[in-house]
């Protein structure tokens, strides 16, 4: 029974009792289930004030510039982990001991492999698709490979899928990166880890040896937790709500991805790095930072601000230091890295970004950080994908593990009433 409630009065009706519930942290949650049976909805366009579900993996206060994964500050996890037992922290609540996290190491890296017949459905696909639209298209069909173990009423097929989809969606973004670029692809190695086989597969070829550097690798690592989960953004409810259905895990993170697309949501840094393209040159800033200002102006600077945090990302201070050890360590001279750096200095010194709370977010970081790599913008949103998969699962398993009702979302209706049809073709 919650200690706390809200009575809801209509007119010429008697009032209506609703409980309040209290999370660990955060606001308090009003619980509308009763409504229905009273005959009445909530109307909510776009949830930004309804709780979808009950969740304890990951809490953010936009407020106040806080993520926290299993309660853990996720600043401290981006410096002193790595993605894997980021991972293992997610899908189990607790950190790894030693032995616990080699053992899921091993189990994660045993089977990066990929069915060689999908290797198969690459080749149908244009060379120049999107390599979003193959990372959909290929994660959808690993159902059909892979249906020894997709009851999701039985645990430890939950389990296994779980350790499949972590395991192979780097092998398959790779994939589709070779793919786009007509060359062969390359095997996973297992005596990697989990960002460098990434970056391996992703730039080795069988002419010369690849070495994988290291600061780039930790910089992808870093890349991969800080975008591992989001607590219940687009493309999580996406899968949520479709597998609230039973839907196999594949079909639901097929539906993540997909979700994921937006270039409202997991487009952004692709988005960021288009906008520096059409900036071009330092000497077009002042011009393009007087448009931002304009508010009659359609120009909006990317990569700046955040809807959910009113105060500074906290993810983009641990993604900018990765971002300057990365060109440091490269020396790189390019227009568009000259003009990301300038537009970071405005933005962190001029009132007007700073009044607003208009920060570098970890987008405008991660962007810089990719091309410099010399990935392309195309694949920015894949690698956003490989990194969220885990939040996904982690979700999807929480939702299967603790019970479900199918989500039916409820509507405002504004159309006609009913009304007699009567046939205009027979006139």
């Amino acid at each position: 029974m919650a200690d706390k409630k809200v009575t809801l009065t209509l007119d010429g009706e008697a009032p209506v009792e609703l409980d309040v519930l209290q999370g660990t942290l955060g606001q308090d949650v009003v619980d509308v289930r009763s409504l229905g049976s009273q005959g009445l909805f909530t109307f909510d366009p776009g949830f930004t004030s309804t709780a979808s579900c009950e969740s304890k993996i990951t809490y953010i206060d936009g407020d106040e510039g806080i993520l926290l994964h299993r309660g853990y500050p996720i600043d401290q996890l981006a410096t002193h982990s790595n993605y894997l037992e980021v991972c293992y922290i997610l899908l189990n609540g607790e950190a790894p001991t030693p032995e616990q996290f080699e053992e899921f190491r091993i189990t994660v890296t045993r089977h990066t492999m990929i069915h060689e017949q999908i290797t198969r459905l690459f080749h149908g696909f244009r060379r120049d698709s999107h390599p979003m639209a193959v990372m959909c298209g290929v994660t959808g069909a690993l159902a059909a490979f892979y249906h020894d173990s997709m009851d999701v009423n039985i645990e430890r097929h939950r389990e296994i899928a779980a350790f499949r989809l972590l395991s192979k969606m780097p092998t398959m973004a790779a994939m589709c990166y070779k793919y786009s670029i007509g060359q062969p692809f390359v095997y996973p190695r297992n005596d990697l880890s989990y960002a460098g086989n990434f970056l391996h597969m992703m730039f080795a070829t069988p002419c010369e040896e690849y070495k994988v550097n290291p600061v780039l690798e930790r910089a992808m690592d870093r890349i991969l937790i800080l975008h591992a989960d989001h607590e219940q953004n687009a493309s999580t409810s996406t899968v949520r709500t479709a597998g609230s259905s039973g839907a196999n895990p594949f079909a639901c993170i097929a539906a993540g991805i997909a979700s994921l697309w937006g270039p409202a949501h997991g487009g952004a840094n692709e988005a960021c790095l288009r906008m520096l393209e059409e900036i071009s040159h330092k000497e077009h800033i002042p011009e393009f930072v007087r448009r931002a200002k304009d508010k009659n102006d359609s120009f909006r600077l990317m990569g700046f601000g955040h809807r959910v945090y009113k105060n500074y990302d906290p993810r983009a201070t641990v993604m900018r230091d990765t971002c300057h050890e990365v060109l440091n360590e490269l020396g790189m001279k390019d227009d568009l890295l000259e003009v990301a750096m300038e537009l970071e200095h405005i933005a962190l010194n001029d009132p007007y970004f700073i009044e607003r709370k208009l920060y570098p977010n970890v987008d405008f970081y991660s962007g810089i950080i990719l091309k410099a790599m010399g990935i392309p913008s195309s694949m920015f949103t894949v690698i956003f994908a490989m990194a969220r998969t885990v939040g996904w699962i982690a979700h999807w398993k929480e939702m299967h593990d603790e019970g479900m009702k199918i989500a039916r979302p409820r509507q405002l209706y504004t159309g006609y009433a009913q009304r007699e049809f009567e046939s205009q073709l027979q006139k």
